[in-house]
C-alpha cells in the first residue's frame, strides 16, 4: 500500500460528538425545548439534510417563535466551533505517515468548513492532500472524483484503499474506478453495497496497509 484516501466527516472527524456539542450551547442561547436536540438529529440525517430543510420543520413541528435564519445563523456561525476528532484517528495517521503511506482526504462539503474542521481537529498537518467537492466542481460519488485524488498523491488504484462510513459514497464510488473499499459504520447502514473491508475502528486501518496495530490495546 501507497496511499489512503478517507472520508472526511464520520470517519477522521466524528460528526456526531461535535453536533452534540453544538446542540448544549445551540439549546442554551435560544432557550429552546426539550426534544429539540433528539428532533435534529434525527431530521439532519448524518448532516445529508440541508439545514436550511432541518431549522424550519423544527420551528414548526415545536411551534416556536423564534426566526429560523437567527437558528440557521447559529449553526453556521458555532457549529465547527469545537470540532471532535474520531477516536484514534490522529495516531492512526502519525502511524501511517511514519511507515511512507500517503493520506489523503476526500469529502464532499464547503471548503471554509471542511478546511477549519481539519484545522481546528489537528488533523490538517497529518495528511498530505485534501479534495473538497466544491473546491473541485466534483462531488462523491463521481468517479472522476476519486481519480482525481489519486492523480494528486501519484498512486494508482492497485495501492490504494478507501476509507469512510457512506455506503454510496465511501464503498460504492471508490469500487467504480477499482478501489479497494474499507467501510468504517459509524453512518448508514450498508444496502446491498459490498465493502472489501469492515473496520471496527480507525486503528484496523493498519491491518489493510499491512502494519502492526501499534495504537493501542482493543477494550
Amino acid at each position: 500500500m501507497k496511499a489512503v484516501l478517507f472520508d472526511l466527516d464520520g470517519t477522521l472527524h466524528d460528526r456526531a460528538a461535535t453536533v452534540r456539542g453544538w446542540l448544549a450551547g445551540h439549546m442554551e442561547r435560544h432557550g429552546l425545548p426539550d426534544g429539540y436536540a433528539e428532533r435534529f438529529t434525527v431530521l439532519d440525517d448524518l448532516g445529508y439534510r440541508p439545514k436550511r430543510e432541518v431549522i424550519p420543520l423544527l420551528v414548526s413541528e415545536f411551534a416556536l417563535t423564534h426566526d429560523p435564519q437567527t437558528l440557521l445563523d447559529d449553526f453556521s456561525a458555532h457549529s465547527l466551533a469545537a470540532p471532535v476528532a474520531m477516536l484514534h484517528a490522529h495516531d492512526v495517521l502519525r502511524e501511517l505517515r511514519r511507515r511512507g503511506v500517503l493520506v489523503g482526504v476526500v469529502t464532499n462539503g464547503w471548503v471554509e468548513a471542511q478546511t477549519a474542521c481539519l484545522e481546528r481537529t489537528g488533523l490538517a498537518g497529518l495528511v498530505d492532500d485534501v479534495v473538497i467537492s466544491r473546491g473541485v466542481g466534483l462531488s462523491k460519488p463521481d468517479p472522476a472524483i476519486y481519480t482525481l485524488a489519486l492523480g494528486r498523491l501519484g498512486v494508482g488504484v492497485a495501492d490504494a484503499w478507501f476509507v469512510g462510513d457512506s455506503p454510496r459514497n465511501d464503498v460504492w464510488g471508490p469500487q467504480q474506478v477499482g478501489l479497494r473499499a474499507a467501510y468504517l459504520p459509524t453512518g448508514h447502514p450498508l444496502e446491498g453495497e459490498v465493502p472489501d473491508a469492515v473496520l471496527g475502528d480507525l486503528r484496523d486501518v493498519l491491518g489493510l496497509a499491512g502494519l502492526s496495530a501499534e495504537c493501542g490495546e482493543r477494550s
